[in-house]
């Protein structure tokens, strides 16, 4: 018996261990990469994709914050998740040395995007986007002719609410992402924390609160693409993709995205690593893949939003690089503003307007 279990050590010897697999378990928001970007990974480096999505930060924000979510590489917004999360102590530091394709990134955006991130150790930016007015430019005239469609006052000015009441309005259900443009609409500072700014915010939103149809997350894109809202206050990303499958659906339907001339909040898009990820070295290596231009251009000419890495430019398709709605210019550019991070005594009495807000209380 001894010679026969020596033996079958010897065979065992004889063989390697079969190495672990290697894997990178990428937790994204939902429509917001290229597929044929993860199969060319996995053909190039041997490492393999588990992709899931999520709609909302909140679930995120929650996953990663209680720990051992199981995910390498997420994508949490710059404010208010990412700053919270790197508070939080919750993300790994970026390898530099394993993700040279740092450099690529437009150093303008990752200074701007520092105020969540303090010296960019924890986060790349994926893609970027703003924060404006979607709508459907033959409806609003319809009914209203002479509509100020570059303007907030279009939303936020009762006269014209009531008006587009009929043809549906809807507001992202986020109080971090609605507070900031409309406390620029009223001359204020969009990061503002006096009590006096945010009752105003309130007043100004129970205004039009009659003539709101909904809050809404990830169904904004399909209920402005098929025609069922006229007006919503939404992320340009999520404007534009309507607009395409609405010209695709071919049904009549005009979406339209435009940054207020009141400013827009700008919002970057992170690619960052939670401190307890299981698999960190390839998440760098998909962090440094994913900041090649060519990458990177084809990422953009699927979703439709802009990426930070310059160098990526001229291999992106003339209809979204010159689309001023997706790359705008630089007079419009300069009203953008970036929104930092808020105290949580703030965050809390934001939360509860919002909620009576919604409430109609």
């Amino acid at each position: 018996m001894r010679l026969l279990t020596f033996l079958l050590l010897l065979v065992l010897a004889a063989f390697p261990a079969r190495a672990e697999e290697r894997v990178v378990n990428f937790y994204n928001w939902t429509d917001y990469i290229d597929p044929a970007v993860l199969e060319r990974f996995e053909h190039e480096t041997g490492i393999h994709v588990r992709y899931d999505v999520y709609d909302s930060l909140e679930t995120l924000e929650a996953k990663l914050l209680a720990g051992h979510s199981g995910y390498d590489l997420v994508v949490p917004t710059s404010e208010p998740t990412f700053s919270r999360l790197v508070r939080a102590r919750a993300l790994e530091l970026l390898d530099r040395d394993s993700i040279p394709n740092l450099a690529n990134l437009d150093p303008t955006m990752m200074k701007q995007v520092a105020s969540s991130d303090p010296g960019n150790r924890f986060g790349a930016i994926y893609l970027w986007g703003t924060t404006g007015l979607g709508y459907n430019p033959d409806r609003v005239k319809a009914l209203i002719p002479d509509a100020p469609l570059d303007s907030l006052d279009l939303l936020l000015k009762p006269e014209y609410a009531k008006r587009l009441q009929p043809c549906g309005i809807t507001l992202l259900d986020s109080a971090i992402d609605v507070f900031p443009p409309v406390l620029r609409w009223l001359g204020r500072d969009p990061n503002s924390t006096d009590p006096k700014d945010l009752a105003a915010v309130e007043t100004a939103l129970r205004a039009i609160r009659p003539y709101i149809r909904g809050f809404v997350g990830g169904g904004a894109v399909e209920q402005m693409a098929s025609g069922e809202t006229c007006l919503a206050l939404d992320y340009s990303g999520d404007v534009i993709q309507a607009s395409v499958r609405a010209d695709g659906a071919g049904k009549g339907v005009h979406v339209r995205y435009v940054a207020p001339k009141e400013g827009a909040p700008l919002a970057f898009d992170m690619l960052a690593v939670p401190a307890d990820a299981p698999h960190k070295a390839e998440a760098m290596k998909l962090i440094n893949f994913l900041l090649q231009p060519d990458v990177m251009a084809a990422i953009t000419n699927k979703v439709s939003y802009p990426n930070a890495v310059p160098a990526s430019k001229p291999m992106i398709k003339p209809e979204i690089l010159n689309n001023p709605s997706i790359y705008p210019p630089a007079s419009v550019a300069a009203n953008f503003f970036t929104v930092g991070p808020v105290p949580p005594d703030i965050a809390r009495a934001r939360s509860r307007m919002w909620l009576r807000l919604k409430a109609g209380d």
